[in-house]
């Protein structure tokens, strides 16, 4: 999960991600965390590495990622 700052970079990463057919998907952030906009990009944790890539390639910042088990 990466989480975002602001909503403006959340919306940037969903867009470059689409753009780049990425895999993951918009989500509300997890009330366990308390940060940032309140958005996240949730993706499988072996896709980061790709993922924050491609943020920092396209000037996106974006918050802390982790790793959370969900459901």
């Amino acid at each position: 999960m990466i989480s975002f700052q602001e909503t403006a970079q959340a919306l940037a990463a969903e867009a470059l991600f689409t753009r780049l057919s990425l895999p993951g998907r918009i989500i509300p952030l997890p009330s366990r965390i308390s940060a940032g906009c309140g958005l996240a990009w949730k993706a499988a944790p072996g896709d980061q590495a790709v993922l924050t890539a491609a943020l920092e390639e396209n000037g996106i910042g974006h918050g802390p990622c982790c790793v959370l088990e969900m459901f």
